[in-house]
């Protein structure tokens, strides 16, 4: 992914590396040195268009994507509260970035609506572990079968260790629907493995 020379940090041998992303941050807002924010760009870009790619499935578009959400954090950074992670925070952005293009890209708000609004029953709940368990490259490759709603919301939770409320405020969903959400999208990648990976079963 190009870096556009705007955004360009130190490099990761300069002292001003070893500094946490809180101070970097109120160093930014105090002086405006674009060297500051361009730390920022450098210990990030690189995982939100991670992300982006990940959901929208076209490097083009995550390549874009990636400027938007640092364009957008560029010019929130003085409404960052520390109230969370500076992570989290532009994980945050990253995530309603994608899915607000994915709904309008549809048309429709159904990406992360049909099931919350009217969840079907379902049995047991699949525990953590058993994800955790899953060899990286097969849970990778499961991820990538199972729909993009029920990947990002995992992504949030196991991912980037966001709380229910932080993934409810992003969907703009109630607490309790985050949770079903979740419940259901364990199960489907748990069926997607299982499919795949028969071999693997106990």
């Amino acid at each position: 992914m190009k870096t556009p020379s705007s955004f360009r940090g130190k490099s990761a041998k300069s002292p001003l590396s070893k500094k946490t992303d809180s101070e970097v941050i109120k160093l930014y807002l105090k002086t405006q040195r674009s060297d500051y924010f361009g730390l920022l760009y450098q210990r990030y870009s690189t995982k939100v268009f991670s992300k982006c790619i990940s959901l929208l499935k076209d490097e083009a578009l995550a390549q874009d994507a990636t400027q938007e959400i640092f364009t957008k954090i560029f010019l929130n950074l003085a409404k960052f509260s520390e109230r969370s992670k500076f992570s989290t925070w532009v994980y945050s952005i990253t995530y309603n970035y994608c899915i607000d293009f994915l709904r309008k890209r549809k048309k429709s708000k159904a990406l992360f609506s049909d099931e919350m609004e009217n969840p079907p029953d379902i049995v047991d709940d699949v525990p953590d572990s058993a994800l955790l368990e899953m060899e990286v490259i097969k849970l990778k490759k499961v991820l990538e079968l199972i729909p993009t709603g029920d990947k990002a919301i995992l992504l949030m939770k196991y991912q980037d260790d966001m709380s229910i409320k932080e993934i409810a405020t992003i969907l703009d969903k109630s607490e309790s629907a985050i949770k079903m959400k979740i419940k259901r999208a364990k199960h489907k990648a748990q069926n997607v493995y299982r499919d795949i990976f028969p071999n693997n079963l106990n």
